[in-house]
């Protein structure tokens, strides 16, 4: 059972009663026409006295992150029967071509946007995924899908190497394909040399910086997408904290918090930024709002909100 109805700031909301299971299912959406950019919804569902906020994120197909910010007065590890959870399941689509792949590092969301046969309707299908962390960032630009390895190996540079060891960990030079290794089942290796989009064994990393630079999937997910990618497909790397899109008549900001070597920290940078997005934003030609675009920024919390018409 659904309901629908308004909820301030938010572009729709959907009631959902019950986890559909414990697997992260893919969102796949209906591309929109050119000139417009948001797909899904908003939604709630109601926690069980067992879940905690990682087990509904992968339910719905969310990470850690973007679940933890859309609910900051509820308890991660133990929100409570019953406990209402905003599930934020819509997404402005990245300022990048409809093609391929489209990873958004600060968002920690990858798009694919599959060929469409004959008489199909173009669709894109998005996954949560996990991003380097600050001393090992996922670099950004535009690649292609090189190589694809069922059951990969995995050679620890020595730079891993040496961290493991600084903690007393001792990594061998291969880690054989199969249960316990760190690129799960799956992998598509880049271009860009080094780096991979590939499953894990450690499901709960998943939409938080904790790699080495390539971009983690729940095994599921990584599954799915390796089944549908081929070999050559372009990828596009990009860094969106801030995202503008049309959703019909109405204009909506979604923000995320920007990467820490990226962070804006004095108030003439920050009011600079504002600046910029209200003047991308009425290149959109909308009457913008500058309060609620200094609100969807300040709070950061990967919620598209509306902020002109």
């Amino acid at each position: 059972m659904i309901k629908r109805y308004s909820f301030p700031l938010l572009c729709g909301l959907a009631t959902l009663f019950g986890l559909p299971g414990q697997q992260a299912r893919a969102e796949t959406f209906v591309l929109p026409p050119a000139d417009q950019n948001v797909v899904g919804e908003i939604r709630v569902t109601k926690a069980r006295q067992t879940d905690t906020l990682i087990d509904i994120a992968r339910a719905f197909g969310l990470g850690y992150e973007e679940i933890v910010l859309a609910n900051p007065e509820v308890d991660r590890w133990l929100p409570g029967e019953d406990t209402r959870v905003v599930l934020p399941n819509l997404f402005v689509l990245p300022d990048a071509p409809r093609e391929g792949i489209v990873l958004n590092v600060p968002e920690m969301r990858l798009y694919y946007y599959p060929k469409p046969q004959h008489g199909e309707a173009p669709v894109v299908v998005t996954y949560p995924v996990s991003v380097g962390r600050m001393d090992w960032k996922t670099p950004l630009g535009q690649t292609r899908v090189i190589q694809k390895q069922q059951d990969p190996p995995w050679y620890p540079p020595q730079s891993i190497k040496d961290e493991h060891a600084a903690n007393g960990e001792i990594l061998p030079d291969m880690v054989p394909g199969g249960p316990g290794n760190p690129l799960g089942r799956f992998a598509l290796r880049l271009g860009i040399p080094g780096y991979l989009i590939h499953g894990t064994n450690k499901e709960f990393g998943i939409g938080m910086r904790v790699t080495h630079g390539c971009v983690r999937l729940y095994p599921e997910n990584i599954e799915s997408l390796y089944s549908q990618v081929p070999l050559g497909t372009p990828v596009h790397i990009v860094n969106q904290p801030t995202k503008l899109g049309w959703n019909g008549r109405d204009l909506v900001l979604e923000a995320h918090p920007v990467l820490e070597e990226d962070a804006r920290l004095d108030e003439a940078s920050q009011a600079a930024l504002l600046l910029d997005i209200a003047a991308d934003a009425e290149k959109f030609g909308a009457d913008v709002s500058p309060g609620r675009i200094r609100l969807a920024v300040t709070l950061a919390d990967g919620v598209p909100r509306l902020v002109g018409r």
